[in-house]
């Protein structure tokens, strides 16, 4: 049903039906494309906030990506269309929207194309998509096959979706001089202020071809006819009508017949995205297929190396091999590209929030560290003289605060020092710390070191009386909007981040010789511990926060929302569990939050609003926050767990983040192991017939902790000021590993074996014993040869 190919480049599917939602994504810093292995898509461009170029059938559905995408048949889609023009018969690849089953069928992901080839009815058709480095368009290759042992005479539809561009203007033709059609619309606005902004907009739509087209139709009702989409009237006719399209919703359809020989082929190539004007067309048209470099290559060929390698520009630091070959696929080639994507992009928005920048960056520390450096300076540019953080962190100039970063949250300043200590764990840039970066608010400039620590005074000032933090309108979870809007609901969960940062910092500030100030911080975060011991144990686990009227929630006595995830993990990150109350919260989370699928966020779901909760409780029970296998809020879990040294446990979980590997897993959650989505159903208790389908969502703070769980926890190759301390956690079941770890331009190849008579884990570096476990001096650009001996469970 799905296999990795045996190069590991690509991912493949055998079946358009058994996993119909099964998807890959691309992505450059201008776009991003979620294709769907049945042929639909789901786009969008930057100019500078996001934008469509292939549109829904309305503007109501104008929203870019949802949790477990809904398709339907006039979706947008790129899809072929095939008919044997001497029998009439008519399929479509890659399977939609004619839903023929094909007699072979591969749908194959990889990091920089994605690609299908399906066989039917002796015909062959293979579609390849890419993407240019810098450009926001679509690059697509369509070969037809004559498979068959007789001459075929066919044509060949390749039909790009435009869709219900704009109410107030939309339209499109066939353009003989660009070899392409072209669909142009206007922005709807209604005050005249904006029309400096949208007379900007790239408001056309274009496909161009890189061979002339015997026919087209521009008018998606006409192509349509009375056949539908499923079965277009138009196909039955010898020829298209050469339509166009005046202000009905456009389409870019061409035809091609074709008379092939036996084993035949034809190769041809399109171009689609979004365009100013007829002019900008053109120098695309030029550039990417009639223009030629010295080695006769045309821009078209071009752009596609220079794509993927910018692709492979995003390699992690680690390449394991373990006795989990499916981890190691998903480790070694999938799990940094979704990495490299959230930190290069920024996810595709003008304003990430804060959160989310700096994690996404906290991930980029592995793979382009001076990328990760710059976010946090221009970070910390956004910061109040108080030390507050912004909802949201503005990246151009046009851009303001939007939806979620309108409303105000409290957790931003805990991720300061949290993903500050990832960067110089891999750096070791101390310097980073000297840097001087001006206030959001005024004229005053100070150093990163002042700004973390005005961060950190912040939290210890947004308490309660109790020494609790407040939590305004949403913590980390943005939807627990309703426990803290009079002003006094105050979050468990964030006291703990505070007591964790402040345990970072502290860190942080010793190594840097800031001994008072290291004092100080080590010193809130114990009185922090003793005051969440004080309110927020529940005797099992920790509650999650008291609101305005102060109820304590997320408690045993609770109906609904008992135990969350958050509290628990947390207590472990910043001590405030004891040996005992570990044991307890660890029970109760593998007792009413694990499922075959990982870790609930919480449990039971909410099934009805709490007005003192928010927003929350009226998601659907299972999904997104309100009880899903929401995997960020698991990986915060699995890090802690490695961090108390609970490999096991930590290890069971972290598996089952990926689908698979038995097939009945992989069916239930319907997606291929080439990204960790936002989350999987929950509610296992409750609906277990739906729990664990995959959101398909891959925007997801989840990566880069899990990457830290890896390299920090279950391989234990964390860096510091002096090198590489080596405390690997592996498994118990598992006896040997191997992985080469790049690290600060130099690369170490380490075994990691069990051996009987080792008491505790030894580190031997080219042969020799190295008593603290921790390899210094390192050289960039030279190799080194670790053996780690770790204690066989059988001493």
């Amino acid at each position: 049903m799905i296999r990795a190919t045996d190069d590991n480049e690509y991912y493949e599917l055998l079946s358009p039906t058994s996993l119909p939602k099964a998807s890959g994504f691309l992505w450059n810093e201008k776009m991003m494309i979620h294709m769907n292995c049945r042929g639909y898509a789901v786009a969008q461009f930057m100019q500078p906030e996001p934008a469509k170029y292939s549109y829904a059938p309305n503007l109501e559905a104008k929203t870019f990506m949802q949790p477990e995408q809904p398709y339907y048949a006039h979706h947008p889609g790129r899809f072929v269309y095939v008919k044997d023009e001497e029998n009439g018969k008519v399929f479509s690849a890659p399977y939609e929207p004619v839903r023929t089953l094909p007699d072979k069928y591969t749908f194959a992901v990889g990091k920089n194309n994605i690609v299908w080839k399906i066989e039917n009815d002796g015909i062959g058709i293979e579609m390849s998509l890419s993407l240019p480095k810098e450009d926001a368009m679509e690059l697509w290759r369509v070969k037809v096959t004559n498979l068959s042992q007789t001459k075929r005479k066919i044509s060949i539809y390749p039909y790009f979706t435009i869709g219900y561009m704009s109410w107030m203007n939309q339209s499109g033709e066939y353009k003989q001089e660009l070899q392409g059609i072209v669909a142009s619309a206007i922005t709807p606005y209604q005050k005249y202020q904006d029309y400096a902004k949208i007379k900007l907009l790239k408001d056309k739509t274009f496909l161009l071809a890189d061979q002339e087209p015997f026919a087209w139709e521009v008018n998606q009702e006409a192509f349509e006819g009375e056949g539908g989409i499923t079965s277009p009237s138009s196909i039955q006719n010898e020829v298209l009508s050469k339509g166009e399209s005046r202000y009905e919703s456009p389409v870019a359809v061409l035809q091609y017949r074709l008379e092939m020989e036996p084993g035949e082929e034809q190769a041809y190539r399109f171009i689609f995205g979004p365009a100013k004007d007829e002019t900008e067309i053109a120098q695309i048209r030029q550039s990417l297929f009639v223009d030629r470099n010295a080695n006769g290559e045309d821009g078209f060929v071009q752009a596609e190396r220079e794509y993927a390698e910018y692709i492979k520009e995003g390699r992690g630091c680690i390449e394991i091999k373990t006795p989990d070959a499916d981890l190691d696929n998903f480790v070694n080639h999938w799990l940094p590209r979704q990495m490299y994507y959230h930190g290069q992009t920024n996810r595709l928005t003008t304003d990430p929030q804060t959160r989310n920048y700096l994690q996404d960056n906290m991930g980029m520390s592995y793979i382009k560290p001076q990328m990760a450096r710059a976010a946090f300076l221009t970070a910390l540019s956004q910061q109040n003289a108080s030390g507050a953080m912004p909802d949201g962190i503005i990246l151009h100039e046009a851009a303001e605060l939007k939806y979620i970063n309108q409303v105000p949250h409290t957790d931003h300043c805990v991720w300061l020092p949290i993903c500050l200590s990832t960067y110089l764990d891999e750096t070791n840039d101390y310097s980073i710390l000297d840097e001087k970066v001006p206030f959001a608010d005024g004229e005053e400039v100070a150093s990163v070191f002042e700004h973390i620590n005005r961060a950190m005074d912040w939290l210890m000032g947004a308490r309660d009386a109790r020494g609790l933090n407040f939590i305004d309108q949403g913590d980390w979870c943005d939807p627990m909007n309703m426990v803290g809007y009079k002003g006094k609901g105050v979050s468990g969960w964030l006291t703990m981040a505070s007591a964790y940062a402040f345990i970072i910092w502290a860190d942080i500030c010793g190594k840097s010789e800031q001994l008072e100030t290291s004092k100080k911080f080590r010193l809130a975060a114990d009185e922090t511990n003793v005051v969440i011991n004080k309110y927020l144990w529940d005797g099992e686990w920790y509650a999650r926060g008291i609101t305005d009227d102060n109820v304590v929630f997320g408690i045993s006595t609770d109906k609904e929302g008992r135990i969350f995830i958050n509290p628990q993990g947390w207590a472990l990150l910043c001590g405030a569990a004891d040996p005992v109350k570990q044991k307890k919260l660890m029970q109760a989370v593998e007792e009413q939050l694990e499922t075959p699928y990982g870790v609930e966020k919480l449990a039971p779901a909410y099934t009805a609003m709490r007005e003192d909760v928010g927003r929350v409780t009226q998601k659907f029970p299972g999904t997104a926050e309100n009880g899903a296998v929401y995997n960020h809020a698991a990986a915060f879990y699995i890090y802690a767990l490695y961090q108390v040294g609970e490999q096991d446990d930590a290890y069971r979980l972290l598996r089952k983040m990926l689908p698979g590997p038995d097939a009945a897993d992989i069916l239930r959650r319907g997606q291929l192991p080439v990204f960790i989505p936002n989350y999987y159903r929950g509610a296992y208790r409750q609906y277990p017939n739906t729990a664990g389908r995959s959101s398909h969502l891959f925007n997801t703070g989840t990566v880069p902790w899990v990457y830290r769980c890896l390299i920090d926890g279950l391989f234990g190759l964390k860096g510091n000021e002096a090198g590489i301390q080596v405390h690997p956690q592996l498994p118990s079941e598992w006896q040997e590993v191997t992985v080469k770890r790049t690290f600060r331009g130099a690369e170490l190849h380490i075994d990691i074996k069990r051996e009987s008579g080792v008491e505790k884990t030894e580190v031997y570096l080219n042969g020799n014993l190295i008593e603290d476990g921790i390899i210094k001096d390192l050289t960039a650009g030279a190799e080194y040869s670790v053996l780690v001996k770790i204690p066989s469970l059988n001493a």
